[in-house]
């Protein structure tokens, strides 16, 4: 990273808006997660935006693992996390052969047809009845959030895409996703090193903003802690929404 962008208000205010945004995930607004990426990159290439990210959402999962420790469902985790391990593993031996581009295209369009069918439902009255957990599903929609989380960090729609049917409290949904993800992020942290992403600058960038991530955690969860269940997974289905229209557009746009 050019040191120049440290005295450039815009990117500055960018970088500072990629961390806000981390946190506030961390801190329980999950669907706002995958933004991150994307909104730094406007100022960074994407790989360096993720490698600089990386350590960031390391840092604010200890704090968010805190905030929601014991909420998490164990037997979701365990059903989910074997698949999680194998796609970082398959991101990492496939990671100089997909672009960003297809990575974004793929996530953001599992994500609008995932909304779509949501809206399907509200549309013929027809309410989503809470699906009970099965370990093929969890295997494959884990695998993806996994493969997905490595390349872009936008593990969040895969991972919503089998929890948000299952009906859970969303305490308990909130704590499972922040358990989830502090264990896909620690996993991911040994092939980005492998493959040389932590240099200095990137380093430094992460220490610069992570301050804003951590502060942002304690505002997503004070949110979270207040919304009742009729309103988040409202809020949780548009903002995945605008995440995927956003990680099309992206990707189509980068084809």
């Amino acid at each position: 990273m050019d040191m120049a962008e440290f005295h450039d208000p815009l990117a500055l205010a960018v970088m500072a808006l990629a961390a806000a945004i981390v946190g506030l995930a961390k801190g329980g607004l999950a669907g706002v997660g995958t933004m991150a990426v994307p909104v730094l990159a406007l100022v960074l290439s994407p790989v360096q935006a993720a490698a600089i990210l990386l350590p960031i959402l390391c840092l604010t999962d200890i704090v968010a693992t805190w905030t929601w420790w014991g909420t998490w469902s164990r037997r979701t985790l365990a059903l989910m996390l074997p698949g999680a391990i194998a796609g970082i593993g398959i991101g990492w031996l496939t990671a100089a052969l997909v672009s960003d581009a297809v990575v974004r295209l793929i996530v953001g369009t599992v994500a609008v047809a995932f909304v779509a069918r949501w809206l399907w439902q509200l549309w013929h009255r027809r309410p989503a009845v809470p699906r009970p957990e099965a370990a093929a599903p969890a295997s494959f929609w884990g695998s993806l959030a996994g493969y997905t989380s490595f390349v872009a960090h936008a593990g969040g729609p895969p991972f919503q895409v089998y929890t948000l049917p299952l009906g859970l409290d969303p305490r308990t949904l909130t704590g499972t996703s922040v358990a989830f993800f502090t264990i896909v992020n620690y996993v991911k942290l040994i092939p980005y090193a492998a493959l040389g992403e932590f240099d200095a600058q990137n380093l430094g960038a992460s220490a610069l903003l992570a301050p804003v991530a951590v502060a942002f955690t304690f505002v997503g969860a004070w949110i979270i802690r207040r919304m009742r269940a009729e309103v988040f997974y409202p809020v949780t289905y548009v903002l995945t929404a605008l995440v995927g229209l956003k990680l099309v557009w992206d990707g189509l746009a980068g084809l």
